[in-house]
């Protein structure tokens, strides 16, 4: 399979994951490297996140589908 312009690798990574270094392994078939020593970054000074209560979520989600529901489709059947 081409992506890109270059070949895209499907390893299963059946042969389990070499640790190479503190927070990175290998795969030993494919050589791919995942990195699992990091966390999200979060700049100082920020507010901490907050969520909105879920009776406001319960009415994003009622909204976001009344929304969709309106959406006219090209060539549905009206």
């Amino acid at each position: 399979m081409r992506a890109v312009g270059r070949l895209v690798n499907h390893c299963a990574h059946r042969r389990g994951w070499v640790v190479t270094a503190e927070g990175e392994q290998r795969c030993d078939d494919c050589g791919t490297r995942r990195f699992t020593g990091y966390g999200a970054l979060r700049p100082p000074g920020l507010p901490e996140r907050t969520a909105p209560p879920s009776r406001d979520r319960a009415r994003a989600d009622r909204d976001a589908a009344r929304l969709i529901s309106r959406i006219r489709r090209r060539g549905a059947v009206a």
